[in-house]
């Protein structure tokens, strides 16, 4: 059943031409626009909405997201307060995700596909860790994300740290999910990954043709640690294992890098995404594009789902670090859509919509909607969601799933993760 978005103003995501129109949305991969027509004449079985002084536009991707860290907000203060950034991972996070169980994580999921959704978010690319319940961690997410109505391409967080038998665990269910699923092969970081795993795991996107989604460099330890065991820089050892050899490979953070290692990058088809906010709250350093390429995107790294705001933080703090304007912000954003499109991966094609209830002050028109989006916009202005040509948002509710019912289940298993927490 088609939706019919009536007298809305189209804002193209490419050339930024504001349309009035009438748009049709539906499972068709495309959108029609319509006017001077009996919409009820022509569509009897629409749901039609009016979006009268509405402005529509193609909906958001999130580049790299962490389903597991759903369910950390509020959580108690860690039994050691952190001093650098492996410890932030030792006592915080390598913490938390030894405690996920199936049952966490199916309501860390939900949690995630409900905020992406209402922020206009209708694909993410997730990276999932959870050692001591690795087996049906990554379809548990893949049914969640399908409830909302969220597309999704997942990986599970492949890594020694917890032993080799773990890291095998996550060979093991990378190599099952991707049978049957669009999917990636993820890697926690060069210093958690030994020289066999990370073989193995570039042999497994080999067989599955797909690519590899690691975090590169967010601290300086990363380098510290790949210097000291095998005598190159991060980037050069993934280069030398063929990590970098695919354009559906993702870079988490590159924050610390050198000049060549930069040029490493940039002459390969891989992906580096931005994750500003959680670099600032792990204190880790800041983003510099410069040296890279242009295939950047942007990320949350789990901090939160709104990519508005990921974008509008790239900006503000670029000005004192990076060369950044409202264009190359835009472009970060929207180039995620970019990725999924090159690498021919389903769930963004063009009937994923937002509507925005944007109550601006002054005029927003072809030519100044970057500094409305910079400086105006935000995902409180989000009031329907269509993804994959169905309304999964409406007037700001979620339509598929009991999101009451979904947000009281994620808060009881927000206590049993808390709970487990204070026993390690």
């Amino acid at each position: 059943m088609p939706t019919i978005l009536k007298n809305a103003t189209f804002i193209d995501s490419n050339s930024f031409e504001f349309k009035k129109t009438n748009i049709i949305v539906s499972e068709n991969k495309n959108i029609i626009f319509e006017n001077n027509v009996s919409l009820i004449d022509k569509y009897p079985n629409a749901t039609i909405i009016n979006c009268e002084g509405k402005f529509v536009t193609k909906s958001f991707a999130c580049g790299h997201h962490h389903v597991y860290s759903a369910l950390a907000r509020g959580m108690g203060a860690p039994k050691k307060q952190p001093e650098n950034f492996y410890e932030v991972l030792q006592y915080i996070w390598w913490t938390l995700d030894k405690c996920l169980d199936l049952e966490i994580i199916e309501a860390s999921a939900l949690a995630t596909a409900i905020a992406c959704a209402k922020n206009g978010v209708t694909f993410a690319i997730d990276h999932h860790a959870s050692p001591f319940s690795v087996e049906g961690s990554l379809e548990t997410i893949a049914r969640a994300f399908d409830k909302v109505g969220v597309s999704h391409l997942l990986c599970y967080e492949i890594s020694n740290r917890d032993g080799d038998e773990i890291a095998e665990k996550g060979l093991a269910e990378t190599e099952n999910y991707l049978k049957t699923h669009q999917g990636l092969v993820g890697l926690h970081a060069s210093f958690t990954v030994n020289e066999k795993t990370l073989i193995s795991a570039v042999n497994l996107a080999n067989k599955y043709n797909s690519g590899l989604h690691i975090h590169v460099a967010e601290d300086n330890y990363d380098q510290k640690h790949c210097l000291e065991n095998y005598n190159k820089r991060v980037v050069e050892r993934l280069f030398d294992k063929g990590v970098l050899n695919s354009s559906k490979t993702i870079l988490g953070h590159c924050l610390h890098l050198n000049d060549n290692e930069k040029e490493i990058i940039s002459k390969s088809p891989v992906w580096v995404v931005q994750n500003t906010d959680s670099n600032l709250n792990n204190n880790v350093g800041y983003f510099n594009a410069a040296g890279l390429g242009d295939n950047i995107f942007l990320g949350t790294d789990g901090m939160h789902s709104d990519m508005l705001k990921s974008m509008k933080s790239a900006f503000f703090v670029g000005q004192g670090f990076d060369n950044i304007n409202f264009s190359s912000a835009y472009q970060r954003l929207r180039n995620v859509n970019k990725y999924i499109s090159q690498n021919e991966f389903s769930g963004d094609d063009e009937n994923n919509l937002v509507v925005f209830d944007y109550d601006t002050p002054t005029e927003m028109n072809s030519d100044n909607f970057l500094g409305h989006l910079i400086f105006g916009l935000e995902s409180k202005h989000v009031n329907h969601v269509i993804s994959n040509g169905k309304l999964i948002v409406k007037d700001k509710e979620i339509l598929t799933i009991n999101e009451a019912e979904s947000l009281d289940f994620a808060k009881e298993m927000g206590k049993k993760l808390w709970a487990e927490m204070k026993k390690n």
